[in-house]
């Protein structure tokens, strides 16, 4: 099977990683995050997972660089020391032998820029940090990309319901796709796959649009508009992180709409490379809002695209043209945006 060590390692360290983080959320506390420059939030599990993801990829493939999105430059100060104390306590509990130095050096080697040629990694090693501080849904996002193209994808999704349907079958899955095989769902603690598909519903008033929790991450009222002019009447399926992907890659959303709620937003690639894996081998389509594929050859940044539509194949066209009627105005600054550069 194409790409089968790549699977199996990613696999095993998104699992390695989501035991660090399960018992973080478990015990979370005001000491267990800090605030970065851009006023997100970073917890110790953000730092921690990361550094056991790039830890365990850098044993089996050390020649392949890693696009992550954290970096150990605030663990390095003094004042931070307590925090870095942390993120290694619980590291150690899943990696005995990474020492401080090591720790450090595993974080930071995702700072790599990514780009269109070669082959390296893209994580986001906690996406859904406020879902995760809220005891939410968070997902640990692991992708390969070779020559600009996303090739294998990574979902772990420790507080999402086995079945949308039946959440008595408990919460923790894991989503997993390789170019042309398919997208499979497993247990966090089931070894055992079944393949997942988009919702086959070709009546957009009978499909449910999922979005984010968070309004800074994506504007709520257009997207109401886009479920108006669709006919959609049910309620947003609402939920934090690339979990929304893995909703509508099993159907338990047709769409997923991430519109612009400022002028000058950027997507970054480790918030979107995993789930678009997952999604387009389950049978769906991703695009941005002018219909353009996401296009990861420019780095850390889709600085190429504006906003994110995610449906079944036979949704996108009908939502794609809702989204384009609603965000027309939202186009005349795009082609031009604030400084010049790509909106």
């Amino acid at each position: 099977m194409a790409y089968a060590k790549e699977r199996r390692v990613a696999v095993h360290a998104v699992l390695s990683a989501a035991r660090l983080c399960t018992a973080v959320q478990a015990g979370i506390s005001p000491a267990s995050s800090m605030t970065k420059v851009d006023r997100s939030p970073v917890t110790v599990a953000d730092f921690g997972a990361q550094a056991v993801i790039s830890e365990l990829l850098a044993v089996e493939f050390p020649s392949l660089p890693l696009v992550g999105e954290e970096d150990a430059v605030a663990l390095r100060s003094t004042d931070n020391a307590a925090m870095r104390d942390r993120v290694l306590t619980q590291v150690q509990r899943v990696l005995p032998a990474v020492g401080p130095a090591a720790l450090l050096a595993a974080i930071d080697r995702g700072r790599f820029k990514g780009g269109g040629r070669g082959r390296y990694w893209v994580l986001d090693p906690i996406d859904g940090t406020k879902g995760f501080l809220r005891g939410d849904q968070y997902a640990l996002a692991l992708a390969l990309v070779e020559d600009g193209q996303v090739v294998l994808g990574v979902l772990g999704c420790p507080n999402l319901p086995v079945s949308h349907e039946h959440p008595e079958q408990g919460l923790g899955c894991l989503f997993v796709a390789v170019r042309g095989g398919g997208a499979w769902q497993r247990g966090l603690h089931d070894p055992a796959e079944r393949r997942v598909r988009v919702d086959q519903e070709a009546d957009p008033s009978l499909a449910r649009i999922c979005e984010s929790v968070e309004k800074a991450h994506t504007s709520h009222s257009d997207s109401a508009r886009v479920a108006a002019l669709l006919g959609i009447r049910r309620a947003p399926h609402q939920l934090d992180s690339q979990c929304k992907y893995a909703a509508v890659a099993r159907g338990d959303a047709s769409i997923y709409l991430r519109l612009p709620a400022r002028r000058g937003h950027v997507e970054r690639s480790w918030d979107h490379a995993a789930g678009w894996a997952v999604v387009t081998e389950a049978g769906g389509r991703v695009s941005d809002m002018r219909g353009r594929a996401l296009d990861f050859t420019a780095g850390r940044e889709l600085r190429h695209n504006e906003g994110v539509v995610v449906s079944s194949a036979a949704l996108h066209a009908p939502v794609l043209e809702a989204v384009q009627r609603v965000m027309g105005g939202y186009r005349a600054w795009a082609d031009h945006p604030p400084g010049g550069g790509a909106a």
